[in-house]
């Protein structure tokens, strides 16, 4: 019995030594092979030689001197693609005069990789023989005696340094370093020790936790540890407890099952394999890590080689990646791995592949190295035992974990296909290497050649360029061929591309029509455009500024010199290349717009990044385009070759800038010295045969606070912003300006700016008011004709007249003053409605537009406030999902993590709150038509979609707050502080009684705030709860299909998460108010913390006994307070009387038109002021009416004239009737005299004259008599 004991002992002791034997060799066996190995070889084991002699070449062109930044161009490249040399960061490259070998490209199949002049290719097998192929100086040993050769199994000795004068690379050296396939991985050390080996990882222990001492950004999220696994993956959180084949990512069913955050270079189950004592790499197989931290300092040899070698390989190998440095590497290596499951030979069948991460702590990029690759899957993924063969293959591809999101490696990931990793890629021209940057969204720098499909993603970088062009843009999909043709397609212009290498090719953008995103396509060959992409157009006006100007000169008549300077670099690293500097002009004198060359400033001068332009070379130019009022300055390279060897040129291009400085003299030679004024009455004349504009506009808030508070129709100046650009060059006074956020019908676009006392400034007052514009900046469709185009358009009718008219004449000018009064003039606000403010906020609580507050902690997606106007329909809605536990444990309580909305036709706008840990860099999620958009840059601040504008406050950069403003003046305004968001929607009063949802019917009654979705009011106590929730609040909740009344939910669906999914109708939160009433006796501490943080506002006390989350609470509060406040500002009536026009030749001492300002006029010298010196806007929103007159100056000439005339006048007034009553009264005498003197003569007659004539008449009468005598006879 005892001694079946022993045996069944004895068995079990020897079974579990050949386990172990299998999973690690020893220290003794390593070198035994290595001894092994030497003697095969028949060369002593120290040094290896080379079987065949080595071309040598002298080394390249030496650099002038070292220096320890990279100032100088890579070298052209001696190797693959990936070998170029290039020069050192922190140690730089110095000329040598040592002969280095001369790395040629080639074909690397599955039996080679790489071939040097005179040696034998390096073989693909199931075993590395780097070592025997060494591609660089075998003799290359240090004073201490180490070899540095990169395959060596050694670790180096010594600690990172930073010390002054340290290690300087060579061109040569780094060429060398490039040109190996594998990164370093060390199992031994100088100090016996076992180097980068994980000797603690075996069958039993599959992962290792690791202290990175630095945060690398993954994925959106960002960590400072990792496990390293034996299964071929680095991983940062928990996975699922059972894996179930094929493998999804993510875990739909998370958080109930884990859902682990991981890179996954081979997700399989593996086990150490073995090597045979033939195998030329004789390092132990296992799994390896190494990390090098703070290398953008390190001066000591392998710290500078680390570095220069990651940043070179990625510069080159991923677009985008121009500028990056490394500070902190990892290297991870998986040698000689094989499967789990199988039987004992199945060991010898192994793979071998290689992560190499590298990171600035803000971006992150990723090599994988696949060298070997033998099996693919695992037993329990259905492999076979023996080969690996069959089943699920190993999972490629990235994980965020929690639920987020996952980049699946396609067609590799989980396919036959899986082989083909080893083979693929050509990143730096090798094949089995794979480049990816992985910090927000997984971005490919490999082509990948066995996808077809309809729609294929494009990785290209920049994103953006200006819409005039010369933007050179670097392009990853597809695989290139340097034979085959490569089309880019910008919107509606195509352009051939450039071959750069198989990875990469390039293609400079064309001048486009257009502003916002863009289709971007590539076809290769006869292909159609498969590969597409979103590129940005930024307008000329607000794109990424790369001339800059030293002062405001070039805005002059007649500057004495203009300054500008650029970024020599945005051009060329060639510090030797030459630019030429030209002027261009636009005009608009036909349909098609006409951006045209005009003349040459400088046609070759030093890339020195600055230059000094005098208007005084160019008095005698007589160009053809002299119409031309207004364009830009170019910068380009003499020499296109001179950019990274390549036949093109990238284009800088300037701001818009006025042409007075160089055509002012051939417009003086046509119009006369008064040229000013010429131009200005043409722009005049042809201005008033076009369409009144300003009806279509919105009304200017008459007051600052207003205009901030109006987040539906306005938004910040670019040009005037009190954030980020005070300067205010063409509105001087100002301290901040807005525009209308979106153009209107007609394509109009107001501004409004305010002065130091927040009133709004008017044309009226001075030439530096608000001005209406004809064209808005973003243009209108179709972008391509004269008067559509983004600011070009706008400066040809808006921005050169004021240069004309008022900037180069004076501001009491005729021109000016047409301008500014007819032309342009600023509308006043005696009309200006403020919007309808209505809030969400807490866990969560809402306040309507008529002002009633109320709590709804419904669970899913629900309407926040939707149109009833088929005519003019808006939808905003809002997602809720439940609080995390509190200390107590579950918190029955909801918090807004997402808000979605849409106009008529518009896009879709969706923000999202981002999970805890991945708001390091971007607190919101902005997503247009279910893509990700950002705000990080100048240029993107702003963003046009259809029907949609979209930005951020210029000041913030990590999109905290997102503003979207649709064309029917509609916005919402979404903010996010410490993981709490609010949303808050403003209405221009067209949508008074036509809205509906959560917030309520605006109609200034609070009474039918709680209308439900079938129009009927819902009468409801606000204390009461439970009541809101189950007979209003629920009514509103949204689904995927379209419900009557409600409609469906907008927000994007990732990974089969439905509405249904956020939704939960039975979910009973907490329906008692009161904090007392709900909280235990016992927690009276809690009672006081909650009136000690929030006072009065109840919303704030519920939110912290609910949480005990003291941010939850303040920003509760905090939200509260400024919705409340925003309505009030809202609510109260601003009553202004109005323009009140200056008197031409004189001037307002104030330009306040609010109730109570008294505003005095004053004359210019020379002028005599009449009317009323001062005039008083009533309470009534009347100016007074004047008791002089109105106001006007008058020269002391035609003054002294008007008191002539006045004088003279009042004398004629009273000598005129003295003249007439003298007339009068002589007539009258005279007649007096006449009838006087009839009456003296007929009194004056004799006794005679009076018979005879009494005589007469006697015989008359008896004539009169016979006749009627006569006739009666007759009768």
């Amino acid at each position: 019995m005892r001694f079946k004991l022993f045996l069944v002992c004895a068995l079990a002791c020897g079974f579990m030594a050949y386990v172990l034997a299998n999973e690690n060799f020893s220290t003794e066996e390593e070198d035994q092979i290595i001894n092994s190995k030497a003697e095969i070889l028949e060369v002593p084991p120290e040094i290896i030689k080379q079987k065949e002699p080595v071309e040598t070449k002298p080394k390249v062109k030496p650099t002038p001197k070292a220096t320890t930044t990279s100032t100088v161009k890579p070298a052209k490249p001696t190797a693959p693609a990936a070998a170029a040399a290039a020069p050192a960061t922190g140690g730089a490259v110095i000329p040598g005069q040592r002969l280095v070998p001369v790395v040629h490209a080639s074909s690397r199949d599955t039996d080679s990789i790489l071939s040097v002049s005179g040696l034998k290719p390096q073989a693909m097998s199931g075993a590395l023989v780097m070592p025997y192929d060494y591609l660089g100086e075998l003799y290359d040993v240090d004073s201490s005696g180490y070899n540095w050769d990169p395959n060596n199994n050694v670790a180096p000795s010594g600690t990172a340094s930073t010390a002054a004068g340290g290690y300087t690379i060579t061109t040569a050296r780094l060429a060398e370093l490039r040109s190996t396939f594998l990164y370093w991985f060390f199992d031994k050390d100088q100090y016996g020790g076992r180097g980068d080996y994980q000797f603690d990882i075996h069958a039993s222990m599959t992962q290792l936790h690791k202290n990175l001492n630095f945060q690398l950004p993954f994925y959106g999220f960002r960590f400072n540890y990792t496990r390293l696994s034996l299964n071929g993956y680095l991983e940062f959180s928990d996975p699922p407890e059972y894996l179930t084949y094929p493998l999804v990512f993510p875990i739909k069913d998370w958080p109930a099952k884990r859902d682990p955050s991981f890179m996954g270079i081979f997700f399989s189950k593996c086990r150490v394999g073995r090597i045979y004592p033939s195998d030329i790499d004789q390092r132990t197989p296992g799994v390896y890590f190494r990390v090098e931290r703070d290398l953008m300092g390190r001066t000591d040899r392998f710290g500078v080689e680390v570095r220069e070698r990651t940043m070179w390989d990625i510069r080159t190998g991923v677009v985008g990646a121009d500028t990056f440095v490394p500070k902190h590497v990892v290297i991870a290596t998986w040698k000689n791995v094989s499967f789990a499951g199988g039987i004992d030979n199945s060991l010898f069948t192994t793979n071998t592949f290689q992560m190499v991460l590298a990171t600035d702590e803000v971006y992150t990029y990723v090599i994988w190295n696949y060298a070997v690759l033998n099996w693919l899957s695992h037993t329990e993924a259905g492999g076979d035992t023996t080969k690996g063969e069959g089943g699920t293959p190993a999972y490629v591809g990235f994980n965020a974990g929690n639920g987020t999101q996952a980049y699946e490696y396609k067609p590799y990931s989980q396919n036959m296909v899986i082989r083909d990793l080893a083979n693929r890629g050509w990143g730096n021209g090798f094949p089995g290497r794979h480049i990816f940057r992985i910090d927000e969204q997984i971005l490919i720098g490999s082509c990948n050649k066995d996808i077809d499909a309809a729609l294929l993603p494009l990785t290209f970088a920049p994103e953006s360029g200006n819409m005039l062009g010369g933007q050179v843009v670097n392009i990853t999909g597809p695989c290139f061929d340097p034979d085959i043709r490569v089309t880019c397609h910008f919107d509606t212009e195509s352009v051939l591309g450039t071959y750069v290498d198989r990875n990469r090719v390039i293609c400079v953008q064309p001048f486009l029509k257009a502003e916002g995103y863009i289709r971007f396509q590539i076809s290769v060959g006869v292909q159609r455009f498969k590969w597409r992409g979103k590129y940005f157009v930024e307008t000329p006006a607000a794109a990424t500024e790369k001339i800059f100007f030293a002062t405001d000169d070039v805005h002059k008549k007649n500057p004495n010199e203009i300054r500008i300077t650029w970024s020599a670099f945005n051009l060329t690293s060639n510090s030797a290349a030459n630019v030429m500097i030209s002027l261009w002009g636009y005009r608009e004198t036909k349909i098609e717009p006409q951006l045209e060359y005009i003349d040459v400033i400088e046609a070759s001068y030093s890339n020195t990044g600055s230059y000094v332009i005098s208007p005084s070379n160019y008095i005698n130019r007589n160009n053809i385009n002299s119409d031309m009022q207004f364009g830009f300055l170019q910068i380009n390279l003499t020499q296109p070759e001179q950019y990274s060897g390549l036949a093109l040129s990238p284009i800088l291009w300037s701001r818009p800038i006025p042409l007075g400085w160089y055509m002012g003299p051939q417009w003086e030679r046509k119009h006369g010295i008064r040229w000013p004024r010429a131009l200005c009455d043409n722009w005049i004349r042809n201005d008033r045969f076009l369409r009144n504009f300003a009806a279509d506009l919105p009304l200017c808030p008459c007051t600052l606070d207003q205009a901030v508070l109006d987040k539906g129709r306005f938004r910040p100046d670019r040009e005037c912003d009190k954030d980020s650009n005070p300067s205010c060059l063409r509105q001087r006074g100002a301290i901040h300006c807005v525009v209308s956020g979106t153009p209107v019908a007609q394509g109009a676009e107001q501004q409004c700016c305010y002065d130091r006392y927040g009133y709004l400034m008017l044309t009226y007052d001075q030439m530096w008011g608000s001005r209406p514009r004809r064209i808005h900046n973003l243009g209108k469709m179709p972008w391509n004709e004269a008067s559509k185009v983004p600011s070009l358009s706008m400066w040809f009718h808006d921005m050169r007249p004021f240069y004309t008219c008022c900037s180069w004449q004076e501001e009491q000018a005729v021109g000016c003053e047409t301008y500014r009064f007819e032309r342009r003039p600023t509308q006043d606000c005696v009309a200006y409605q403020a919007p309808g403010i209505a809030g969400v906020f807490g866990d969560p609580h809402f306040v309507t537009f008529d002002g009633t507050a109320y709590t709804f902690n419904g669970l899913g997606e629900f309407v926040l406030a939707r149109s009833t106007d088929e005519s003019e329909r808006f939808e905003v809605q809002g997602r809720f999902e439940q609080l995390p536990d509190n200390y107590y444990g579950e918190v029955k309580a909801t918090q807004l993590t997402a808000v979605a909305m849409r106009g008529n036709t518009t896009t879709t706008i969706e923000v999202r709150l981002r999970p805890l840990h991945a708001r390091w860099r971007y607190r919101l999620d902005v997503l247009a038509d279910g893509r990700k958009v950002y705000f990080d840059r100048e240029s993107l601040k702003f963003q046009h979609f259809d029907g949609v504008t979209v930005y951020t406050p210029t000041y913030l950069l990590n999109q905290s707050q997102v503003v979207v403003q649709f064309d029917a003046g509609v916005g919402v305004e979404i903010v996010e502080n410490e993981g709490f968001m609010t949303g808050r929607v403003f209405l221009p009063w067209k949508f008074i009684n036509k809205t509906a949802g959560l917030f309520g019917n605006w109609s200034f009654n609070p009474l039918d705030d709680f209308m439900l979705p079938n129009g009927q009011v819902a009468s409801l106590n606000l204390n009461d709860l439970r009541s809101i929730h189950t007979n209003f609040g629920l009514k509103w909740m949204l689904t995927d299909r379209d419900v009557p009344g409600v409609g469906a939910a907008l927000f994007t669906r990732e990974f089969g998460r439905m509405a249904s999914y956020y939704a939960n109708a039975t979910f009973a939160p907490n329906y008692v108010l009161d904090p007392a009433d709900f909280l235990p006796a016992n927690r009276t501490y809690d009672l006081e913390r909650a009136e000690e943080l929030c006072g009065e506002c109840y919303q704030c006390q519920y939110d912290y006994a609910m949480t005990l989350n003291r941010d939850l609470a303040h920003f509760t509060k905090n939200y509260y307070d400024t919705l409340v406040n925003m309505q009030a500002e809202n609510r109260q009536r601003v009553i202004s009387c109005g323009v009140l026009q200056t008197p031409r030749f004189g001037r307002k001492l104030s330009f306040d038109f609010m109730p109570g300002a008294k505003v005095s006029f004053e004359c210019n010298e020379g002028f005599i002021l009449i009317g009323d010196q001062r005039r008083e806007c009533l309470a009534s929103g009347l100016w007074n009416i004047p008791e002089y007159g109105y106001t006007e100056c008058l020269r002391n000439e035609e003054q002294s004239a008007r008191v002539a005339s006045i004088s003279l006048g009042m004398v004629l007034l009273i000598l005129i009737p003295c003249l007439l009553l003298l007339v009068c009264g002589a007539n009258y005498w005279i007649r007096e005299q006449i009838a006087k003197e009839e009456a003296e003569a007929a009194a004056a007659l004799s006794p005679r004259a009076k018979w005879l004539k009494l005589k007469e008449q006697h015989q008359q009468d008896q004539e009169q008599q016979q006749q009627l005598q006569k006739s009666h006879e007759e009768i």
